[in-house]
């Protein structure tokens, strides 16, 4: 018997009393599913999406930064929804805040 079967078997009609029981049984094993999944798949990764928004919000310019496209860069100008990075002298590209990755002072930026 595989688990899907044993979690939706239930007794015949007419049975002694045991058919409301397993029912319940399912039921309750079908929400600790769900609560396990909740805590720790689902909290985990709100977590971290709450952390990183935090994050790029309090960028300003001149912190160093990782988009997730590799590129390493110095923010010149923080927008609503975007950055300008110098990535060279003079050249410099406007990437969305959701793509950059990280902001560290110990990135070294050739010249």
């Amino acid at each position: 018997m595989n688990l899907l079967s044993v979690l939706l078997q239930t007794t015949a009609p007419g049975a002694t009393g045991g058919g409301q029981g397993n029912q319940w049984s399912s039921i309750l094993m079908i929400v600790a599913m769900v609560a396990i999944f909740y805590f720790f798949m689902i909290r985990p990764q709100q977590k971290k999406q709450k952390e990183m928004k935090k994050m790029r919000e309090s960028m300003k310019s001149g912190d160093k930064v990782i988009t997730s496209g590799g590129i390493y860069g110095k923010i010149k100008e923080v927008n609503e929804n975007d950055f300008l990075i110098e990535i060279s002298d003079g050249v410099r590209v406007k990437v969305d805040k959701a793509s950059v990755f990280i902001a560290a002072d110990d990135i070294q930026i050739s010249k």
